[in-house]
Parts: C-alpha cells; structure tokens; sequence
C-alpha cells in the first residue's frame, strides 16, 4: 500500500478511522520553520464538524508534532505529526464486512487487502484520513509564505446561491440522505515556472493530490469543461504586459504544466457521500441475495463543506513540493 507522495516535499500518512492515531510524516521541509500546535488550530477548526448535517463524531485533533529543536523550528530532518482518535465506535461498521456498502470502498478494499483489513469507519479510505492531511497542509503553506489561499463553496446539490447552502443540507440529513458539491481553490502570488510539460506538469502534481482527497470525482483548472463551448479567440488569455499578466484567466494560472505568475484557480467537484442512513439495496454475501441495507453509523450529510480545507491542503501540497524543486 503506497501512503506517500512527493519529490522534495514528500508525505507519509498513516493510521486509520478507528485506529489508536492518524498522522503524517513530512520529509523534506526546509530548515528554521517554526511549528508551534497554534498555528494548526485555524485549519484544523476548518475541517472539524459544526453545522447542521455533520457527523457527530467530534475528535479534539490537537496534533502532536515531533522532530522540531527546543525552539520548535524545523531542523532539515523529518518531522512527524500524530493525532489521536478517541471517539471511536467501531461496532457500528461489523455488518459491512458481508453487506459492503453501495459507492464505498468496502469491497474493493476487502479484496485487495484481505478479510482481515479493518473497514472501521472505512478504514484508510475514510474521510478522517484527511486530518493529517490538513496539518501537513499548514506546513506547506509556511513553505509558500509569498502564497494566499482563498477556497470556498460555489455549489452545493446543483445550486450556486450560498444562502441556500444550509437548507439543502440539512434536508437532505433529514431525509437520511445527503448531497455533493462543488469546491474552488484561488492561490494568488504563486511563483511563475513551476511545474514541467508533461508528467510533472503544475495541473498533473495538483490533480494527483485532489484526486486523493476520498469523495473527489472530478478536477478542473480555469475555465475547465465550460471553455469547450468557447471558441479559441474570445477564451485566449490576452497577455497584457511584459510580467505576463493576462487579461483573462481561462488556462488558470498554468500554460504547459508551467505557472505563468497569475493566479491558480482549481475547482473540485466531490460526490455525495455513500454512507447515509437512508435504507439502501446492495448485495449480501452471506445470503447470496441483494438485500436491504442500514448503514448506522455517524456521517455527514454533505462532505464537501468539511472538505474545503482539505482541497486548500493539498493544493498547497503540490505547491511547496514544485517550488522546493524549482
């Protein structure tokens, strides 16, 4: 099972839902970074559950960071970030074993890994795994200094109007069901020329990260799939100095796997979450028979609301690991 991913910057994570801990072993990070447990509360309070719709398990997910000198910088050598589990109810998913639940990871986990892999909460695929995610995010963007984040919600169910937001939610929670969403992340004042044609190109190092984030199910940068609909000459972006500033910003701050200094505008689209406590149909190994199904369990009405955090981490990810290699 491979856990990692980077070049210079390159993460470990490890841990699962109703394992004892998840974290993150970060390689790479350069020398004389301070790391103090606060400056991780803002990201992690992001991604903790607060509103009408989301699961009920509330961990404290203070993370406990290791490898730093007595001044808490970072010292050129790995640093390791454990957070702990203490709320879990394991019993909850022992059903799912021989009735895997419909759009999971269940099945194809059990098979690839054996009987004997624990699917707790969904195990390595769940959505706790994002956690450490996010604190290795932080990291990344004490990195990338000169950066600025902005990620928000532009859709949630089909609908554009945030101030719908909740009440989509929250309906579909009560209903025992729940909806997707749609989330965009804008990085201004990124380094032009990072990123290689081809494989290790901007789009490709970003993208890989995204698709990573459990419930991701599609990535587009700048104008993405509506810019088919354009022709060439009213969606070219129109350089407008000698910077390479350009009018527009349909290629979304990366022309041939290269930034181009404007900014990088990526957009995720995250499905609605399987487990909901609506009753469902799925196939039933101990009777041979599809069967109904009742998940049980603590989940969110919609992931995509946490999920934000999540996206603004791993693009930060993918960005610090490019301009490390720069």
């Amino acid at each position: 099972m491979n856990n990692s991913f980077g070049q210079i910057l390159r993460i470990t994570i490890f841990g699962a839902s109703h394992a004892e801990s998840v974290g993150v072993i970060l390689e790479g990070v350069p020398q004389g970074i301070t790391l103090t447990p606060d400056i991780f509360t803002e990201d992690m309070e992001r991604r903790r559950p607060q509103l009408t719709g989301e699961t009920s398990r509330l961990e404290e997910d203070i993370p406990t960071i290791e490898g730093l000198d007595d001044e808490h910088r970072t010292t050129g050598e790995s640093i390791k970030i454990t957070i702990a589990n203490n709320n879990r109810r394991s019993k909850d998913y022992s059903h799912l074993k021989r009735h895997p639940r419909p759009s999971h990871a269940d099945l194809v986990q059990m098979r690839k890994y054996g009987e004997e892999y624990d699917i707790a909460g969904g195990g390595i695929a769940s959505g706790r795994m994002t956690a450490p995610l996010v604190a290795a995010g932080v990291v990344a963007k004490e990195i990338l200094k000169q950066a600025h984040f902005a990620t928000h919600i532009i859709a949630i169910g089909g609908c554009t109007d945030s101030n719908k937001f909740n009440d989509i939610i929250a309906k579909a929670a009560r209903e025992g069901d729940s909806v997707g969403g749609i989330i965009e992340c804008r990085v201004t004042g990124v380094t032009p020329l990072l990123g290689e044609p081809f494989f290790d190109s901007a789009e490709s190092i970003i993208a890989h990260l995204l698709f990573s984030i459990p419930g991701v199910k599609g990535v587009e940068f700048g104008d993405g799939f509506a810019g088919t609909a354009k022709r060439g000459s009213e969606r070219n972006d129109i350089i407008v100095d000698a910077s390479g500033t350009t009018l527009s910003n349909n290629e979304g701050g990366i022309n041939g796997g290269i930034t181009n200094g404007n900014d990088i505008v990526v957009r995720v689209a995250i499905k609605p979450t399987p487990s909901i406590t609506k009753q469902q149909q799925s196939y039933n190994f101990e009777e041979g028979a599809i069967t109904p199904l009742t998940i049980g369990g603590r989940h969110d009405a919609c992931i995509a609301r946490r999920a934000a955090v999540v996206v603004e981490a791993m693009v930060a990810i993918a960005l610090a690991d490019l301009s490390l290699r720069a």
